[in-house]
């Protein structure tokens, strides 16, 4: 602790003789800041980040000669119970003792900064995070505030790892966005009695970071569902803006910030605020040895479904010990490149819309243009709802012919078999004058469940605006009503509003863990049984006698662990 707290008290004296950090030659000068900046960055520059839709996460450090998660696997934190965040296979925790000695034997001797930003750039990435130190306090920059960091007097490879990654996305023009965990499981005076000394030593990174690497495009901010106070927020903000006014800041400080940040999943249709779904293309955040990665197929389903839905993909990988990223994901990094580059100009400036995802796909647009992208075909056509413009062309940006019919009640697409593709079948719509003045319009399924009051036993840590039940009855398959972890049974609720007689159910269940399961309808203050199953997965349908009722359960009776619905329909088939 005392080594610490010298450290920041010499730089603090430092900061108020000189009123600035130390800078390098032909950087940015930030002795003489502007005033203190605003909370929110401009909506132009929110506005340009949004457009460039796809970025590259990195994340790396000392743990990859673990091969387990960064930051996660490491034991014995004095905040979180680390042991129940290890990811499926993995090992961990490494004992505290042991993770925070990593630095002192890693030798990356392969790195290259260059090389990272290349293969970002051959994948179409507009962007990349990179992770300078995440919650367990090590720091990838040559901060003045501690010596645990990869220039530290015990680091077996001393380099400023910031400063190369800064260097390449300069040279090449790609945007930096800086990812900075405010937690920090290292640092003595994180969470302490002590911790307003640790909210300086916060700030004073973000003032080094911000002055000492050239123009950063973004930061990143990771505040482990922490408040504003806890970081003092609403000093931090301003003070950084007031260093690089064009910063974009995701919402992870306890305010709003520029734009939301879903992880691990696709966010909901959401166009009039942006946002970014931050992804692994393997299963954990940093590299693990014969990992599993994302085909080519669920990577571009993730591009597509994050674009129709308005948002931002940010895809993760971590390289290896060595510096190297690995080969099988550079790879599938130039594959999503080569399939940008064809049909970039359907995700690349467009906006979520107008018409709402579909279990099919769904649509983006830009001017006077809606692009259709058809990832899985539900049968001979896709029938989009009546739009109020005329469709005056329509092309085949994947290449083959399409048709396309319009009258009052519908917009079908035909496209023959033998050109449709397995990745992404887009057609693009001309329409008589712009898009953009749509309302977001409905594409519903016929579902009589579809928008109806929902409720349920278990909710998620109570997280009713992400995992709510009215998130299984969206028409939106990719949202989803969740369960706490160690839930092993709940039910669905919903009320159709009204006596309805269904005969046909349609059921997507994320992750496959329920074994047991029946429908009910509530008949004289009483659940009676109509249907009963066992599994359910990703395409349940099946069909019954006509049942008659107002309020209809999904009663879950055995999961093997938290159940999570995606989409609960009912039907009447005549």
């Amino acid at each position: 602790m005392k080594h610490y707290r010298k450290i920041l008290v010499l730089a603090a004296i430092g900061l108020l003789a000189t009123g600035k950090l130390c800078m390098r030659p032909g950087q940015l000068n930030a002795a003489d800041p502007s005033p203190p900046g605003e909370l929110n960055a401009k909506p132009e520059i929110v506005e340009a980040w949004r457009e460039m839709r796809f970025g590259m996460f990195v994340c790396w450090g000392p743990v990859t000669l673990t091969g387990e998660d960064i930051g996660w696997s490491r034991g014995l934190s004095r905040t979180k119970p680390i042991e129940t965040r290890i990811p499926e296979g993995g090992r961990g925790p490494t004992p505290a003792a042991v993770y925070d000695n990593l630095y002192k034997k890693w030798k990356p001797d392969r790195f290259d900064a260059r090389e990272w930003v290349e293969i970002a750039r051959e994948g179409g990435a507009k962007y990349i995070i990179f992770l300078v130190k995440h919650h367990d306090g090590y720091c990838l920059f040559d901060t003045k505030l501690t010596d645990y960091k990869s220039t530290g007097p015990e680091a077996a490879w001393k380099r400023d790892v910031l400063k190369d990654v800064a260097d390449a996305c300069h040279e090449s023009g790609m945007k930096l966005i800086v990812y900075y965990s405010q937690p920090d499981w290292h640092h003595p005076d994180y969470r302490t009695a002590n911790h307003a000394r640790y909210i300086e030593y916060l700030h004073g990174q973000i003032r080094e970071i911000l002055t000492n690497y050239g123009k950063i495009d973004g930061l990143w901010f990771d505040g482990l569902g922490g408040e504003a106070r806890d970081w003092d927020a609403e000093k931090l903000i301003p003070l950084a803006r007031s260093l690089q006014p064009w910063l974009v800041i995701n919402n992870r400080y306890g305010l709003q910030g520029d734009y939301d940040t879903p992880e691990q999943t696709v966010g909901k249709f959401q166009v009039d605020r942006p946002w970014e779904s931050c992804v692994t293309l393997g299963t954990q955040w940093a590299w693990k040895p014969d990992d599993k990665i994302k085909s080519l197929k669920q990577c571009i389903d993730l591009l597509v479904n994050c674009s129709i839905r308005g948002g931002n993909l940010a895809l993760d990988t971590g390289p290896m010990p060595d510096g190297r990223i690995e080969p099988r994901q550079a790879q599938r990094y130039r594959e999503i490149g080569a399939w940008l580059k064809q049909y970039g100009e359907s995700i690349y400036g467009t906006n979520g819309g107008p018409i709402r995802p579909a279990r099919w796909g769904g649509t983006t647009s830009r001017g006077d243009t809606i692009y259709v992208h058809v990832i899985k075909w539900p049968g001979e056509s896709v029938k989009l709802p009546p739009l109020p413009k005329k469709v005056v062309s329509h092309r085949l940006l994947t290449g083959g012919e399409a048709t396309v019919e319009q009258s009052a009640e519908s917009i079908v697409v035909r496209v023959p078999p033998a050109d449709r593709q397995p990745l992404d079948t887009i057609i693009a719509l001309t329409m008589d004058g712009p898009v953009a003045e749509l309302e977001a319009i409905p594409n519903p399924t016929g579902s009589l469940t579809f928008g109806k009051k929902a409720a349920a036993s278990n909710v998620y840590r109570q997280r009713v605006r992400k995992y709510g039940p009215d998130f299984a009855v969206d028409d939106d398959p990719l949202t989803r009503w969740g369960c706490d972890t160690g839930t092993h049974s709940a039910w669905l609720e919903v009320d159709l509003g009204q006596p309805l007689t269904f005969n046909r159910t349609e059921i997507v269940e994320a992750y496959g863990r329920i074994r047991r399961f029946e429908l009910q309808v509530e008949e004289n203050g009483q659940w009676r049984t109509f249907y009963r199953g066992t599994t359910i997965g990703e395409e349940f349908s099946a069909k019954f006698a006509p049942v008659t009722g107002r309020k209809v359960r999904l009663n879950l009776l055995d999961a093997v662990e938290a159940p999570s619905i995606c989409e609960f329909q009912l039907y009447h088939d005549k």
